[in-house]
């Protein structure tokens, strides 16, 4: 009975939340509009050009067979750091080269291939879901900041916090879940036989997987793009009803020991529901430096609940729970902000002065580059590989061995 209560209630809830929403559309046009061109500039310019290969090129080393020979190649590595299979390491390299939701898609591709295990699903979109090096350098640390340094210092952080969860996430929920690589074997030889056998069983032409590539990315990309214009707009809106305002003020109130500045406590208000607009308002309010980089650090880390819901629909047709994910965002802003207050002092003096060459890039040259730093990541960490394994063949002292 409680249950059907409970079903009925929000039910209600949602109907009652979406009239408003409609209503509040109807009763602000103008704004409305600005705030969808804005949400779709940003999606147009920023979002499908720099995502677009990296959702290709996925959708076919998946489909090829790439992404098991690589699994089996990186288990040494995997295993021993985060205590998952090979196949992660694949999802590892493009999120940190990419930023979110890729991450969160490519999770999902392996989960419903079977090269994961649920848990191990669930921890690997914990720690891989970065925001864009694109949007930390580019956008943050030139475009708001004007002090390209920063950029450093904002992705460190960042990326730093999120490998260090990824690690401590190792020890959660050993309940043994998980495929497993006997490394005593013959790698190489193992892995070119998996391809080989997926090659055999892929019945498809390559210009029909390349084609659907094609097609699974942009339909994919679309769906992005509808949650960037729509929580736009959603923030637009709370900006309008001062619903913004009063969390900001709530904040101030809770964290009345460190003296929050007013606008600084509005841009995190607003990072928490859309992390771009709320770097804008961070930047722009009259806090010290440092705390100013913290907080974007923080937004970032959170990621916003547009990123949330991106990710969401992205794994919504596997088993994997969402509630870690959400867990994982927290610790994870929290650790980003503590970090970049710990490095800022050194880095602005180490950076100061240095020329940084991220002034005329734009997306086309990013998805190049980022390219190439998902190349070089896999190939040091085969070479990490390669180096754990013959420490394991020799018999070292090695805390990892597999059994």
């Amino acid at each position: 009975m409680f249950h059907n209560k409970w079903n009925y209630l929000t039910f209600l809830i949602k109907i009652i939340t979406i009239l408003i929403i409609f209503v509040s559309l109807i009763s602000y046009p103008k704004d409305v509009f600005e705030a969808s061109l804005r949400g779709l500039n940003t999606w147009w310019t920023i979002v499908f050009p720099a995502l677009l290969p990296f959702f290709i090129m996925s959708e076919l080393l998946v489909a090829l067979g790439i992404v098991n020979f690589l699994g089996i190649l990186l288990e040494p590595v995997m295993r021993p750091l985060f205590n998952l299979p090979g196949p992660a390491a694949f999802v590892l390299a493009v999120g940190y080269t990419s930023g979110a939701p890729i991450s969160s898609m490519v999770t999902a591709n392996l989960r419903n291939q079977g090269l994961v295990s649920k848990n191990e699903a669930e921890r690997i979109i914990c720690f891989t879901n970065n925001a864009s090096p694109l949007f930390m350098f580019g956008a943050v640390a030139v475009g708001m900041f004007n002090r390209p340094e920063l950029g450093i210092i904002i992705a460190g952080s960042h990326y730093l916090a999120n490998i260090l969860l990824g690690i401590a996430l190792r020890f959660w929920k050993r309940d043994g879940d998980y495929m497993h690589y006997n490394s005593q074997e013959k790698a190489f030889k193992r892995a070119f036989e998996t391809l080989v056998t997926t090659q055999k069983t892929q019945i498809k032409p390559f210009g029909k997987l390349l084609g659907d590539a094609i097609k699974n990315s942009v339909h994919t990309l679309l769906l992005i793009g509808g949650f960037i214009i729509l929580f736009s707009v959603f923030i637009e809106l709370l900006t309008i009803f001062y619903i913004i305002e009063y969390l900001s003020l709530l904040l101030c109130f809770i964290f009345t020991p460190f003296m929050l500045d007013i606008n600084l406590a509005q841009g995190i208000a607003s990072g928490l529901i859309e992390m771009t607009i709320g770097s804008k308002l961070i930047i722009d309010s009259a806090a010290p430096l440092n705390l100013k980089v913290a907080a974007v650090s923080l937004v970032l880390g959170w990621s916003g609940l547009s990123i949330h819901a991106q990710a969401l629909s992205m794994i919504s047709n596997t088993d994997i729970s969402f509630f870690p994910f959400i867990v994982a965002r927290i610790f994870h802003g929290i650790m980003a902000a503590g970090l970049s207050l710990i490095i800022f002092n050194p880095a602005i003096s180490a950076f100061s002065g240095s020329v940084f060459p991220f002034y005329n890039f734009n997306s086309f040259h990013f998805s190049l580059i980022s390219l190439a730093c998902f190349c070089g990541i896999l190939i040091i960490m085969i070479i990490c590989s390669m180096i754990f394994r013959v420490l394991n063949n020799l018999r070292f002292i090695w805390p990892f061995r597999s059994h």
